[in-house]
């Protein structure tokens, strides 16, 4: 049997057999032995908890810290391997005796040689011929072994992330709950860290548990420890692990790459248990020199007996971190007592001790520079950085803009990180926004804008009214030289008041004087074209306004706007019965109720009524490649992207189209719009009552735009109210639709951009779906056999509408059938939302689905070749899936 075929058989079993499943998802909470290892390069030594790898000729110490009272007796060997195809000369092998006295005091003391490319840590039990044992299984199965040390690192770096997030939102419950709604996003971002954004809208005392729920899937994808770690196997294999971060495992929710990682060291330590030994994996956890060690089941002393396996750091070159700025264009304040510099990139420079003498370097002109003490903590989302020192350099002529530069070490190789620009210069010229200088009126919150030079160093800003008393401002940096201020002028008098900013490193506040004004109580005008919903009432002290009555009409309130000249007021109508007969008039006297219960006049126009036309037909032309996704839309009111839309239009008001009309198509949300005229091409003239409009929405609005998209009419510059037309969709690529004979196993649906189906099921009702999770990066899918010849599809782009597969289905030879396996009891699938998301915004993910199982031909079966490697995705299929599935080139 094949490597591929055993790993395939004990994924499929894991999944199929609840008990099997569950004990591959053991969790490492069971303590073990513990080591201590240091690693000597170039004449340093360091704990090995800051080595993020090793290179040749390091000299490793190793020895166990076992109780003195500890009754079985433990061989500690140290063992290097060179890939999967080398087997490694006997001489790589170090053994020492844990219970004699050399040993217990001294360990093992090896250099790294020449050709080592991983290094396994192993205690077993002493029994007959133990030793020469595990060196032969070693050398017998390399590529096992080494795969073991490269998923056992990845687990331990994964492991850290997660260790240290679960201990963050522990500490911040128990010291602040109301603080994890700030601080979680941060943690998410600096550890790359799934956070569930529902348990931040809970109460306080409910966010912690929320947020520490399915803790071991919330791990994320990480570029920078995969390639610490990264495979020198290729092919089926290693495609196992990332494959099963995408399969939904039971009720347990998504594999995480952690958990991934864990199942495959199970499946391969499963594969070659021997009478003698049982293979045990321990978990790291790194502290200076110690390694203290979690296993995710307790060991036995008898036959077989186990042997408690653990890695030490790849031989690689050094994989620095690919640390960078949030924000690369902010400027940050030099003289903020505790500066937070924003970074992202590299979750291992936040969860272990790799990154070490951290320093910012602030670098002047001359060549003049200062090191500042600098350490990462995930919980403020980035560097914090000591500034207790930049008080001197000040003097010493650092200037007032100097660049800062986050440098150190990572293990033992130098690294020098990010730059970020810094301001140390505190004499700004604040000054009121234009127009806002006599916008200020009491007896409500009111907002102003303050600008200077840079704004990043302000500290706190207090309001100081006429008696002298002094309130706090909420105050929010809108751009790197512009602050917004919500004045507190609730209670505040009319006269002369002054703002207090307080900057970081100044001796005393600057003060802005201001002027308030009392409200002058002043109506405009009010404006409402016959047959609209809304109409804007113009004037000053808006806020106070309660309701308004037109010709029988009554208006409330909806949103209200300020400026210089005024408050806008736009009001709605409660009753669009007797709305839509009222007659244009240009003079009309309006009442007007204020919330006191005063009754006021003010002058109105009833302007003509907006242009308008009805929808009549619509018509999609699809491209070359729509028709090759093999999806049969449902209909007119879905449109490919790459599909040519003609739709025709019946006008109502004005009664007649002329030369002047134009048709707006924009998405629900506004980010794209296009214009079409009789000029452009886009519109035609049926005749003087009929307009023949097209567009193609890649090329109108490029490929970023997705989902419901609207149109109006407009005649001479005056717009109409915006009408639903169609939703855009992008089309995944299906290639063909492979089905074993028994429908005890599911389909095989292959193609490209399946990311872009929201779920696949036998019916139109949709019962036992396949719902396609976030992000599925796979090729192939399991999914339900045909029923009557259909398969029917959800898109992502528009979940409300069920759509038809024109794909044939195959039916596999006999030789294709796997093991069968009882089916999976399908969850139920999520509801649709009652109407379509705005285009170009990401859909909402449905809930996850059970999974479906992978299964290898028998060994009596197994070609000569490796076989593929099973498909694992998030889908959920009415019965356990056992096909090869192709991962792409």
């Amino acid at each position: 049997m094949t490597m591929a075929s055993r790993l395939s058989f004990f994924l499929a079993a894991s999944i199929a057999c609840g008990a099997a499943a569950h004990a591959s998802r053991a969790r490492f909470d069971l303590a073990g032995p513990t080591l201590e290892a240091t690693v000597t390069h170039d004449h340093q030594t360091l704990g090995i908890a800051q080595v993020p790898n090793l290179a040749v000729g390091d000299r490793i110490k190793i020895k166990a810290d076992l109780p003195r009272d500890q009754s079985v007796h433990y061989l500690l060997i140290v063992a290097f391997l060179s890939g999967s195809t080398n087997p490694p000369p006997r001489r790589w092998f170090t053994v020492c005796d844990t219970w004699k006295r050399r040993c217990a005091h001294r360990g093992i003391d090896v250099a790294v040689p020449h050709g080592a490319q991983q290094v396994l840590v192993f205690l077993a039990p002493q029994t007959g011929g133990d030793f020469k044992t595990l060196v032969g299984a070693v050398r017998g199965r390399p590529g096992a072994f080494v795969r073991t040390a490269q998923d056992l690192n990845q687990a331990m770096l994964d492991r850290s992330r997660l260790d240290v997030y679960l201990a963050a939102v522990r500490r911040l419950n128990d010291a602040d709950p109301s603080q994890l709604r700030k601080t979680a996003p941060l943690l998410a971002r600096s550890l790359a860290i799934v956070v569930d954004p529902k348990c931040l809208q809970l109460m306080p005392d409910l966010q912690a548990p929320c947020l520490l729920a399915r803790r071991e899937s919330m791990i994320l994808e990480d570029g920078h420890s995969t390639s610490i770690v990264e495979a020198l196997t290729s092919g089926p294999e290693s495609d196992l692990a990332m494959q099963a971060s995408y399969t939904p495992s039971l009720r347990f929710g998504y594999y995480s790459p952690y958990v991934a990682s864990v199942l495959d060291i199970a499946r391969i330590f499963d594969s070659f248990r021997t009478a003698q030994y049982d293979y045990i994996p321990a978990l790291a956890t790194l502290q200076g020199d110690r390694m203290e060690l979690s296993l995710n089941r307790p060991p036995t002393f008898t036959e077989p007996k186990s042997v408690l396996v653990t890695a030490l750091p790849a031989v690689e070159p050094a994989q620095l971190p690919p640390l960078h700025a949030v924000d690369p264009k902010g400027i940050y304040c030099a003289r903020k007592h505790s500066l937070v510099l924003p970074v992202e990139g590299a979750p291992l420079v936040f969860s272990t001790a790799y990154a070490r003498a951290m320093t910012l370097r602030l670098e002047g002109p001359g060549g003049k520079h200062i090191e500042l003490p600098a350490h990462a903590d995930a919980v403020k989302g980035g560097f914090v950085v000591d500034t207790a020192a930049i008080g001197t350099a000040a003097s010493g002529g650092l200037g007032d803009q100097i660049k800062g530069v986050l440098h150190g070490h990572w293990g033992f190789s130098a690294y020098e990180g990010p730059s970020f620009q810094l301001i140390n210069d505190q004499r700004y010229d604040w000054r009121l926004a234009d127009g806002e200088a006599n916008a200020l009126i009491v007896g409500r919150e009111d907002t102003i804008h303050l600008r200077a030079s840079s704004v990043s160093c302000i500290d706190t800003v207090m309001l100081r009214d006429p008696d002298g008393k002094e309130l706090k401002v909420d105050w929010k940096a809108k751009k790197p030289d512009e602050v917004e201020l919500k004045l507190p002028l609730q209670k505040a008098k009319p006269g002369t008041l002054t703002l207090l900013v307080r900057e970081y490193g100044a001796k005393a506040p600057r003060s802005v004087p201001l002027q308030a004004f009392a409200a002058a109580g002043r109506l405009d005008g009010f404006t409402y074209h016959a047959g609209d919903a809304v109409g804007t009432l113009r004037g000053s002290r808006l806020d106070e306004v309660s309701g308004l009555e037109l010709a029988g009409v009554r208006f409330v309130p909806q949103t209200l706007s300020t400026g210089p000249h005024g408050d806008d007021l736009t009001m709605t109508v409660t009753n669009a019965g007797a709305a839509g007969a009222v007659q244009p008039e240009r003079k009309v006297l309006a009442t007007v109720q204020l919330k006191d219960g005063r009754a006021l006049t003010v002058s109105s126009a009833v302007l003509a009524p907006r242009p308008h036309a009805l929808l009549i037909a619509r018509s999609v032309h699809a491209s070359k490649a729509d028709r090759e996704s093999r999806i049969r839309l449902d209909g007119d009111a879905q449109v490919p992207q790459d599909a040519r839309l003609v739709f025709s239009i019946r006008a109502v008001a004005p009664v007649r189209f002329d030369r002047h009309t134009t048709v707006d198509v924009a998405t629900v949300d506004g980010s794209e719009a296009t214009t079409l005229t009789l000029d452009n091409g886009g519109l035609t003239l049926e005749n003087a009552h009929v307009a023949i409009a097209e567009f193609r929405a890649s090329k109108a609005f490029g490929r970023a735009a997705f989902g419901p998209v609207q149109f109006r009419i407009a005649v001479d510059g005056v717009a109409g109210a915006w009408q639903p037309l169609a939703t855009v969709v992008r089309l995944p690529t299906l290639r063909d639709l492979q089905c074993p004979r028994t429908r005890k196993i599911a389909c095989k649906l292959s193609g490209s951009r399946l990311f872009l189906i929201d779920s696949i099921a036998a019916d139109r009702e949709f019962r036992d779906a396949v719902t396609v999770p976030d992000g599925f990066p796979g090729e192939a899918l399991p999914v339900p056999h045909t029923r009557g010849g259909s398969l029917y599809v959800k898109l992502r782009d528009d979940p409300s509408a069920v759509d038809r597969l024109t794909l044939v289905e195959q039916r596999l030879p006999a030789r294709h059938r796997a093991m069968s396996h009882p089916a999976i009891p399908p969850q139920p699938a999520a509801p649709q939302p009652a109407a379509p998301q705005p285009a170009a915004s990401t859909p909402s993910a449905p809930a996850p689905a059970a999974a479906a199982a992978s299964t290898s031909a028998p060994a009596s079966a197994a070609p000569a070749s490796p076989a593929p490697a099973p498909a694992a995705t998030g889908a959920a299929a009415p019965a356990s899936a056992a096909l090869p599935v192709s991962h792409g080139p």
